[in-house]
Order: C-alpha cells, then structure tokens, then sequence
C-alpha cells in the first residue's frame, strides 16, 4: 500500500494503547499543573501544512479523528472537536460520542470556535472566576488565529461596563511545550528527516537562482530587506527539490526558508542533504545551511536592526515565528512565491500533461480490470482491494512515486463520506453489481501531480442516482466549457457547477475546485472554485485547478466527478510569452479572455446518462472529451488488451 497507509496504521497502532478517557484525564491534570482552563489541539505541524507528519498527527491520537482539518477544544469538563462539512460524516464515525461533542463548522446555531471560546470567557468573568486562560502551542498554530482569538475576547467585553477587561487570555505554554507529547510518550513517532532530491530544470523550468532575483525584486516594491517563507512547499519550489516521506503524498521536505537582498538561507537538518547532488546544487545556487532551529532567531535579530522590515505572510506561518517579529517592521501579506508558484511555468505544464497521459493509462488498466471483476465475472471487490489496485497500476508508470494523496474508495453510502479512506473493519464495504463505487485518487509523478474522481456503477441503479449522476455531469460541463475575463475571482464561477443541481433543490458542502502543485501538493493556493466570496484570488494563466462538482446522500451514495483543468488564453498569440517589449493584443472589448483545458485523461461512464437532461451542447462535449482521452492515451495501450478495449 502507499507511504500513506503506512503512516496511518503507524498512528492508528499509537491511538489505541491508551483510552479516550484516559488521555483526555491525563490532558487534563496537565492542564491544571500548568494553569490553563482551556487547551486547543490543531491538526497543524510547524508549517500549518494540510497533511503532516505522523509525528504532528497530535489531534487525531488524542481524539481519534484522523481528518485532515479540524481542532480539539478540551475543557476539565468537555472535549469538542471542530470542522467542517467535508468531515462531518467520518468525524460523526471515529469520535466517541461519550467523550466528544461535534461542532459542525459552519451549520446554523454552531458558534465558531473562537466565538464559542470568547462567550465561555465572559461567562467566567461574569461569574466572579477571573479570566479565561486558553493554552496553545505556538509552533502549530497560525499567527493569525492568536490575532482573532484575542479580537473575539475583546469583542466579547464591550458587553461589560469597562470594556477595557481582559476577559480572556492566550497562554503559549513556553516553558512546558506541547502538553500531548508527554501523553503520548514513547509511542510518538520520531520527526522525520527524509532526504531532499534535486527536482531538474527539465520539470522545473526556472533556476533557484532567477527565482531569488524574482523574489528579490518584489522585495524591493515593497521596501522589505527579509522574506520568511514557513510553508514547505514554497521552500520546496524556492530551492528546485523535492523529497518522500517526511509528510506522505506530497513530496516535501520539513525546513524553512529566508531570502534577503545578499542571502538565500535554507533552515534544516543536515541530514537531509546526503542524496547525491543536493549539497553541490545547493552550493551553485548560492544558498546558504543553517540549522532547522536557527530560524526564529534569525528572523528575530533581523528584525531589531532599525530601518529593516520583515515580509511574511502571517497566515502561513505558525506564531511562534511570527511573534518575534515587532509590528514597526512587519510586512504582513502574501509571498512572492505563492503567485509565482501558482502559475505554472511552460516545462511545469508539460510535466503535468505528461503525467496526466500516464495516468491515464493507469486509469484504463484500472477500471478495465475492475468492470471485469464485477460487471462480467460478478465478483466483490472490496473497497480496500480497489485502493491496492489503482496504487499498483499507478506505480506501473515512468515516473511514479507516491499517491498525492490517501486513495478514497468508498462503495455506496461509503461515498457520502467525503474524505473516506478505506480500512479493514465493519465500515469496509465490497463492491458489487447493486452499489455504485466513487473513487477519487492521484499520483505523484518526477514530473507532475495528478487527482481525478469517477463514481461508476456497474448494474442498474436508481432513477434518483442516474438523475443526480446527470446533474453532477452537466455541472463538470458548465464549468469546463465558460470562458471568462481575465482577473475574475474563481467563486463566479462556481455557479455553473450547481446550477443543475439548484435546479432540483439539490447541493454539494464542498468547493468546486482547487488549485494543484506541479510535483508538489495535491491541494496549492490561492485560487480555486469555491461558493465562499471571501477568496478573491483571480483566476490567471497557467493556473491548474479542479473542477469537481459532486452528490451526496447520507447512508446511501455519493457522487463526484472530478477534472484538472489549465487556465490558457482563448487566443492562442496571447498565450505566448511578449518579445521585445511587444504589448499583449486585447480583444475589441479592451479585454483578453481566458478558458480551461482538460489535463484529466479518463473516460467518464456514460451508459445510465438521463438523456433528457443533456443537451446537445452537454452531449457534443462529451464526445469531444472521449475522442482527446483516445488521441493521448492509445498510443500507450496495446491493440487488444481490456484497457484499449475499455
């Protein structure tokens, strides 16, 4: 099975030495020796990365749930566990209900946390118990989460006469560190140190070197003498190289980055430069090797020298880092790397086109050997056999290293479990004729990344599934087919995904799309298609991101249907880089416009369609999307075998 399943039976091994009970006991006599009424438990390692390291995996062996977002509130008489709708359902499954209260984020009547914490906070002090004291570490949480839970205290004292009452306070805890790693003791597994890898100019496509001077200009607009970057995989795009197996599917090293107008420092364990190659691009990169730990009073001495100002973008980077860093010369906003890394360069887009035909391939032997299974010999197959399968033809391809991400299997009611990720046990389900199964799953390749969902069905399903199936589809077409303007934001776009759906009441918790890394995160910022106005993020050029429209029906099925998409111009002389100072061409409207093109090379099953729902514009597309996965992936199957004939 992949890296990840290993790392996940690894903490599923750890989780179950002691009870529920008796880790949240232990949490919180901790808490009472060190004086705080409250400790927050996030799913956030240093880096605030979305998976972390088993190491980082804290809120899922304290509370059990192994979802990829979520905090834990723990009380001396509660234990709450935020976040959001895409985990509602395995949350509701992997919590124990007698020890934990679900807050689902974002439903009616569910405060936020921070609010949940501010208004216990007045009640304290309305109750003549002083105030609130709310325990953290800082290294796992974002500077900006401190920032609101500080304004939602203050909001919540303008109720008292003297609104200038500190009702609630943060306490980082400094001196005694995480409280869950006593707790978890020996069975915590080490931090790992997983060598870097050089990621070559052929997929790369820009030199660390021109990337610095990039960065190094936007430095000067802003007048900065410093840029942090926290997250890993910006110092993973800075420094042109990747690694496996600190963080599983994304291929990422832990360490941190600076660059100021004279140094490019990279901030890690030495060890993970012993692979052939690493230290000497390193070294002709001119960037400079100091310890992991070096970083905070690196930035910290920096930041008292007079007239110097430190850029970070505080919502990145955990609050440790960021609080050495006085106000007078903070430059709080977006990195330099993010727009770069977003917009993908020209050898990045072929190394994600590439990887997309292999995966592709892989895909057909897949789904081949699947349909074989169950529509002809009328075998099961169980949900984690499915996992094992689509690993085992991916990493059949050039190229392939890793999944990009945990593989999602889920077999009827399973696939309204929107991040599911099958394990042996009574949840597990077999797949037959009667159930449809979603399989959303992707690759790690050299050259690019890969993410793709198909729900098929394998016999007869239901009116109510084949009508909903259609829906989800034409909703996948609404967004493939607009063509756009340039800077519009990717939330007004996300109508078209729903628009079949809203027309028969229906409606999908999740957003539309994401942005994709190449040979990076499976999930990258800014931009992406989401209803939530508040990402602004225009859509750009050489952007990757999803489209993935779905269906769900609690404790009967779900349904997704997911692309990668490039962003182009629709004119294909705009796409080319301007020479000699040119000025891009405009349209008459004094605007250029933008489309999407498919990267995702994978039939999509047609046989239950409600043709009355289509229209000839849905069908014409269809067939035009079957007619380019058979151009780019035939010559890569043999003439005869089950893949071809799929």
């Amino acid at each position: 099975m992949s890296a990840t399943s290993g790392a996940e039976v690894m903490e599923t091994e750890a989780i179950g030495i002691v009870t529920p009970d008796s880790k949240l006991d232990a949490l919180r006599a901790k808490m009472k020796e060190v004086g705080v009424d409250v400790y927050l438990v996030p799913s956030d390692d240093p880096h605030l990365s979305e998976y972390v390291p088993t190491a980082y995996m804290r809120r899922a062996y304290l509370s059990n749930f192994r979802g990829s977002a979520g905090t834990a509130v723990v009380t001396q008489d509660g234990a709450l566990l935020w976040t959001d709708s895409r985990y509602f359902n395995e949350a509701g499954l992997q919590l124990d209900a007698n020890h934990w209260t679900l807050m689902k984020q974002g439903e009616p009547k569910v405060p936020t946390m921070n609010k949940y914490l501010a208004d216990m906070a007045l009640e304290k002090f309305k109750e003549g118990k002083g105030t609130l004291k709310v325990g953290i570490d800082p290294y796992v949480h974002s500077a900006n989460f401190a920032k609101e839970l500080t304004e939602a205290f203050a909001t919540a004292a303008e109720d008292l006469e003297d609104r200038s009452i500190q009702i609630g306070q943060i306490d980082t805890l400094d001196q005694y560190g995480n409280l869950i790693d006593p707790i978890w003791g020996d069975e915590r597994p080490p931090v790992p140190t997983s060598p870097f890898r050089v990621h070559p100019m052929e997929y790369a496509g820009v030199s660390v070197q021109d990337k610095v001077a990039k960065i190094r200009s936007e430095m000067g607009k802003k007048k900065a003498t410093l840029s942090v970057f926290a997250a890993m995989d910006d110092v993973a795009y800075l420094f042109n190289m990747r690694a496996m197996g600190d963080v599983a599917t994304c291929p990422v090293g832990i360490a941190y980055a600076t660059v100021s107008h004279d140094e490019a420092i990279l901030y890690c364990d030495s060890v993970k430069l012993e692979a052939p190659g690493v230290k000497e691009h390193l070294s002709e990169a001119g960037v400079t090797v100091r310890p992991y730990d070096q970083v905070i009073p690196t930035v910290e001495t920096h930041g008292e020298i007079k007239g110097n100002k430190v850029w970070i973008d505080k919502s990145r980077a955990n609050y440790a880092l960021s609080r050495v860093i006085p106000d007078r010369c903070l430059l709080d906003s977006q990195n330099a790397i993010t727009p770069m890394k977003a917009c993908k360069n020209a050898n990045e887009m072929e190394g994600m086109r590439q990887a997309h035909i292999v995966d592709g391939a892989a895909m057909a032997h897949f789904i081949s050997w699947l349909e074989d299974e169950v529509a002809v010999k009328g075998n099961t197959v169980s949900e984690v056999e499915v996992d094992l399968k689509v690993t085992a033809c991916r990493a059949k391809q050039p190229g392939f290293l890793e999944v990009s991400f945990p593989t999602i299997a889920g077999v009827g009611s399973n696939g309204a479990i929107t991040h599911y990720t099958a394990e042996e046990g009574d949840l597990m389900k077999y797949l037959d004729k009667e159930n449809p199964i979603l399989i959303d799953s992707g690759g790690q390749y050299t050259y690019g990344t890969t993410d793709v969902t198909r729900t098929w069905h394998f016999g007869k399903p239901t009116d109510v599934f084949a009508d909903a199936y259609t829906r989800v589809l034409k909703g996948n077409i609404g967004v493939d087919s607009m063509i756009f303007p340039e800077n519009t934001p990717g939330f007004v776009l996300d109508v078209f995904a729903r628009k079949a759906l809203w027309a028969a009441g229906m409606d999908y918790g999740h957003g539309t799309g994401h942005g994709v890394g190449a040979a990076l995160n499976v999930h990258e910022g800014p931009h992406g298609i989401t209803p939530r106005w508040a990402n602004l993020e225009v859509l750009k050029k050489g952007m990757v991101v999803s489209n993935e429209p779905g269906y769900y029906v609690d404790g009967s099925f779900g349904i997704r249907i997911e692309n990668l998409l490039e962003i182009s111009y629709v004119k294909e002389e705009d796409n080319m880089e301007p020479q000699n100072g040119e000025q891009d061409a405009k349209s008459p409207s004094g605007k250029k416009f933008l489309k999407f093109k498919n990267l995702t090379l994978i039939p999509i099953q047609k046989n239950f369609i409600k043709m009355s729902l289509m229209t000839k514009e849905d069908m014409d597309w269809l067939d035009a999307y079957h007619a380019l996965v058979l151009e780019k992936i035939k010559p890569l199957l043999e003439e005869g075998s089950p893949a071809m004939a799929w």
